[in-house]
């Protein structure tokens, strides 16, 4: 699996224009011939060895990039602060790098979000997306999200947010690269999957709120949305620390979803899927504070991966230095492995009735 070198990755990325399409990367690569495809294209996903892909997020990679993304130079991300900025142009670099297209049309990587989401004319920020489209059923998408954005600083403190959610961030990053690897060997989704990093949940779930309202794909094709906002940590008011991650949501508008999620774990991971918080009356409103509530207000069924709440959750000790990586690539493999079944399923979640 591909290790970049970051500093280097990211200075060259902040060079690079908006209007970059990845037809002009050079280090784009060209669809493969698929050896296990038939004369009309169908590929037999059942020869895909799902855990040699699943086995490239690795703990070197996951560690590399998260203690660059969540270190001092981004800033904390505030939402149109200089550190956001810095924060999508290396997302957009690693998707060059990869080879994964754009996918805010045109080939860009870039959704601007305009600075009435954000009760602040002058400001703006933008959603970063990216885009495998799928081989047998391309216009439908299933959506990977985690927001890019952080606090930012207070009184000289920079709040870096590993956990919040740089922790998310990453992960979609490295699911992206296990998708690319796969398609590239001749097993590309059926599916179409949607990367989205979205800018401003700190502030109202605005970057997603944005994309809702003004979706590059229509919702009505979005068969689902996995959302992961913080999975690097222990819970530590969770009493038994097993390998463990909550999920919200999964069953709350599809029974489907909830069991090709449950059946993806028990295939291949066998962590232990929590559901303490999994209800709309849940005191925490866990369900209604991150990015995923507005693909369900929707219809498009959600789960959204979560490790809970700890002492460092928005303070400045929120650092990569923290994060329990052996969990959290657990984890991270988890939502590719859900993805995977998802993207190539003999057909997508049904809402329930």
């Amino acid at each position: 699996m591909l290790l970049l070198n970051l500093k280097t990755l990211f200075i060259t990325a902040t060079a690079i224009t908006m209007t970059v399409s990845c037809a002009t990367n050079p280090k784009q690569k060209t669809a493969n011939t698929n050896p296990n495809a038939s004369i009309k294209g169908v590929i037999d996903y059942s020869k895909a060895n799902v855990m040699k892909y699943a086995n490239t997020i690795t703990l070197d990679e996951l560690r590399e990039q998260l203690y660059f993304y969540a270190s001092d130079d981004m800033e904390g991300r505030d939402t149109g602060s200089p550190g956001q900025k810095k924060a999508v142009e290396y997302l957009k670099g690693l998707y060059l790098e990869m080879g994964v297209p754009g996918g805010a049309g045109d080939g860009t990587y870039f959704q601007t979000v305009p600075g009435s989401y954000f009760k602040k004319p002058k400001l703006s920020s933008e959603n970063v997306l990216a885009f495998i489209k799928g081989r047998e059923l391309p216009d439908e998408v299933l959506v990977l999200s985690a927001h890019l954005d952080h606090v930012g600083m207070e009184n000289g403190e920079i709040f870096n947010g590993a956990d919040d959610d740089g922790s998310g961030t990453i992960a979609l990053i490295e699911i992206a690269e296990a998708f690319k690897k796969a398609a590239d060997e001749g097993y590309g989704p059926k599916r179409s999957i949607l990367f989205l990093h979205v800018t401003a949940e700190e502030i109202g779930l605005q970057g997603s709120r944005f994309y809702s309202e003004n979706p590059v794909y229509p919702l009505a094709n979005t068969i689902a949305n996995l959302n992961i906002d913080m999975i690097g940590r222990i819970d530590p008011k969770r009493e038994k620390k097993s390998d463990y991650v909550y999920l919200i949501g999964s069953d709350m508008l599809s029974q489907d979803l909830h069991d090709v999620s449950e059946t993806a774990n028990k295939k291949y991971m066998n962590l232990d899927l929590d559901y303490k918080y999994n209800g709309k009356d849940d005191p925490n409103r866990f369900y209604y504070r991150s990015d995923h509530y507005n693909f369900a207000k929707n219809d498009v069924p959600v789960i959204f991966y979560f490790n809970g709440t700890h002492e460092d959750y928005h303070r400045p000790t929120d650092t990569a230095d923290k994060i329990v990586y052996e969990l959290y690539q657990k984890r991270t493999k988890l939502i590719f492995l859900t993805a995977w079944e998802l993207a190539n399923a003999g057909k997508r979640p049904s809402l329930k009735m």
